[in-house]
């Protein structure tokens, strides 16, 4: 599950880095716009695996 919630925030980090320097939605135009059910579904997937992914941040400290 870690793997496919990295996998998913890296693609949603790509899409933004495009966005924002090129203005450029990878993802609504492999998959039919912005608003396309399969669009959607991306987005969502991405942003709960960015939700997540909260873990790796204030998960168990005392690991080294």
């Amino acid at each position: 599950m870690d793997k496919l919630a990295l996998i998913l925030v890296i693609i949603g980090a790509i899409n933004w880095g495009l966005i924002g320097l090129f203005q450029y939605d990878l993802v609504a135009n492999l998959f039919g716009g912005p608003d396309s059910m399969v669009s959607r579904i991306i987005y969502t997937l991405v942003g709960l695996a960015g939700i997540y992914s909260i873990k790796f941040l204030v998960g168990d400290r005392e690991r080294t």
